[in-house]
């Protein structure tokens, strides 16, 4: 039996665990000099001799015998198929998964290079990622990979879409912060949102890609304070609470400045950022229409209320940790998808119990949508025809 026995269930994140030179094979000759230069990669590179311990277990033949008891026990660079391609697929055979959307670690954030001076590097990183993420899931077709595009320089971000979905990307991940000098739903861009709506592939948003906390809320005069690693880099009660901020601003800006109503097949997705903020934000979008709808032609020219194009359109993934069953009631029942996190420490050791828990309410129709159907409807042609098939016609 597998972790998700008989039930249909689609996974809207999951995670490699890469070592330090992992996107050197894919990188332009040319530029890799300038990437081994960057702070981020030095300071994983100061890791290798921890990480490659930790990969190094996964030669030993009595670990490799306990992946699957260990399925969901083992995390990061301990769990199997973090990080070797041929180990993955027997990863979603034993949670049972039908599919699952790939996401990088090191790599989320593109290095802070978006904010940054150099575009030819800030577009290098992005198309080796993109050829590591499409090289690794090829081995699996349930195994979605996602690219990351910038949208800092308008041409190269046409580029760099094309790019990604002729190697076979299956949804393009764009950053939730604002670039630089333009808005994320300037009309320049509208040959990446055309060219997704057209190869059916959604457009993602993924923690990693948000405006991070400032510094200075650390700086309370306590002791710091541990994070899910031991650290206080990464989740923590404080860190936490603007993770979706800049989501919320920028796909508030693309549905008033009409690019959902101009790509009305295109979906969007919001990963690992929570989604216990949708609600109000939906509510708060129909507000700000109503308040500003006289002055405003954009607002005019809407198709629908925000909040109706939010169901129509947007899809989140909670946390285990929120109470999914009250989302689902605030947002509706189109908006809310299961997610894994696998093999991150934030997911859980049993997220299906989790969210199970928090579903006690729902509708049996919802709970379909939240564990199958709204990451179907997400991810269209991503999707192989034949995993494109809810719970219902699977047990008819």
């Amino acid at each position: 039996m597998t972790y998700a026995g008989n039930r249909l269930v689609h996974d809207a994140d999951s995670h490699l665990m890469e070592s330090s030179d992992c996107l050197d094979p894919y990188f332009d000759a040319k530029l890799l000099a300038r990437y081994h230069d960057l702070p981020a990669y030095k300071a994983k590179k100061s890791f290798d001799d921890f990480v490659k311990g930790k990969l190094g277990a996964h030669d030993d033949p009595a670990f490799r015998a306990g992946a699957a008891e260990n399925i969901l026990l083992r995390k990061n660079y301990e769990a199997h198929g973090a990080f070797r391609a041929a180990d993955r697929p027997e990863v979603l055979d034993l949670l049972g998964f039908a599919s699952q959307l790939v996401f990088t670690t090191f790599c989320l954030g593109n290095f802070g290079l978006d904010q940054g001076d150099d575009m030819d590097l800030c577009y290098a990183a992005a198309e080796a990622h993109n050829r590591m993420m499409t090289d690794f899931c090829s081995v699996d077709r349930r195994l979605l990979a996602t690219a990351y595009i910038p949208l800092e320089d308008i041409d190269r971000a046409i580029r760099t879409a094309r790019n990604a979905v002729e190697m076979g990307a299956k949804a393009l991940m764009v950053p939730s912060t604002c670039p630089q000098n333009h808005a994320p739903s300037h009309v320049g861009l509208n040959p990446v949102w055309a060219m997704a709506e057209e190869a059916g592939l959604p457009i993602l948003f993924h923690v990693g890609g948000e405006d991070k906390l400032n510094p200075a809320y650390k700086e309370n005069g306590l002791p710091p304070v541990p994070d899910f690693h031991g650290g206080d880099d990464n989740f923590t009660s404080v860190s936490y609470m603007p993770i979706p901020n800049a989501a919320m601003q920028t796909l508030a800006t693309m549905i008033f400045d009409g690019v959902f109503d101009r790509f009305p097949r295109l979906k969007f997705g919001a990963i690992e950022l929570g989604a216990a903020w949708v609600p109000g934000w939906m509510r708060s979008m129909d507000s700000a229409a109503h308040a500003f709808m006289r002055n405003e032609t954009r607002l005019q020219n809407l198709s629908a209320r925000p909040s109706e194009i939010v169901r129509r359109q947007f899809r989140a993934a909670p946390y285990p940790h929120e109470d999914a069953g009250w989302i689902i009631a605030n947002a509706g029942e189109e908006v809310c998808m299961f997610s894994s996190d696998y093999p991150h420490v934030e997911g859980g050791r049993n997220p299906l119990k989790r969210f199970d828990e928090s579903l006690k309410g729902a509708s049996a129709r919802a709970v379909e949508a939240f564990y199958s159907g709204n990451f179907i409807d997400l991810m269209g042609e991503g999707l192989a025809a034949d995993l494109r098939v809810s719970q219902l016609a699977r047990t008819a």
